[in-house]
């Protein structure tokens, strides 16, 4: 088994990297791959679909309900790559484009979930620290639960940077004083829960991960933002000069209210 490095030179064309792709369809296209070289194997072998496989010492060892075949791999002709056995998949999920109406089928399956944050708000200075975290997401099926825990884990931490410290400001925040990223300290203990549906495509029914747990970890913590303190931030990150400015406009606002006696809906817009 040879692995090769991603090279234009030497690989063929894979598309535009977007979206959780590579466990959907990468990992797509080698369980394809690894099914046709089994089956490939089983008939050198004349092998049943439930014979078992071990590579040692240039062969293969089939054991097929008692019986054992080896099939020697120094002994086989090489083919133009220089393997002598050799099986080669794509996978490009079925999609169509959005019509005239709006209707049609652009993604092949859909992610889901939903995350909750727990913060602290300084109202004094606007400081906000975020305490606790959870996460539950719909990943069709765990293909390695250690690093999708760490994927889902990584992805809160870059929204937290979002949401409270990345404020990138041309021709001023563009070395690492100046433009904050969050540390260790600035990430709380977080409950990642998953919830296993088997996709329609995918390596048996696994989804991707890349976006959906960063997409909404911004929004839950300025909602949360909104919940301990009663203003929203509109604008991220939600600096502690802009939670105090989101605090005093309600303030005054709300007094204005008072005063002129005007309905709450108009004190506290969304």
């Amino acid at each position: 088994m040879t692995i090769v490095g991603a090279d234009t030179s030497l690989t063929p064309d894979c598309g535009r990297t977007s979206a959780s792709r590579q466990t959907f369809v990468t990992g797509k296209a080698a369980q394809l791959a690894g099914e046709a070289l089994r089956a490939d194997i089983l008939r050198l072998s004349n092998g049943s679909p439930t014979a078992t496989l071990e590579f040692r010492d240039r062969s293969i060892v089939v054991r097929d309900d008692g019986a054992v075949r080896t099939i020697s791999l120094a002994e086989m002709p090489e083919n133009g790559l220089g393997y002598v056995v050799m099986a080669e998949k794509t996978f490009n999920p079925d999609t169509t484009s959005l019509g005239e109406n709006g209707q049609g089928s652009p993604y092949a399956v859909y992610a889901f979930g939903a995350q909750i944050a727990e913060v602290e708000v300084d109202l004094e200075w606007g400081c906000v620290k975020v305490v606790g975290f959870a996460a539950a997401h719909d990943i069709g099926r765990k293909v390695n639960p250690t690093l999708l825990e760490g994927q889902i884990e990584g992805a809160i931490a870059q929204g937290i940077g979002q949401a409270l410290f990345e404020d990138f400001v041309p021709g001023k925040t563009e070395n690492s004083h100046d433009y904050l990223l969050p540390t260790s300290c600035d990430v709380p203990p977080t409950d990642v829960i998953f919830i296993e549906e088997r996709a329609s495509a995918g390596p048996y029914g696994a989804k991707g991960i890349g976006e959906p747990s960063l997409v909404p970890t911004a929004a839950a913590i300025l909602n949360s933002i909104r919940d301990a303190t009663g203003s929203r931030v509109f604008e991220v990150p939600a600096t502690p000069e802009r939670v105090l400015a989101a605090i005093d406009r309600d303030h005054w606002q709300l007094k204005i209210g008072h005063l002129f006696d005007l309905p709450i809906m108009w004190v506290h817009r969304d």
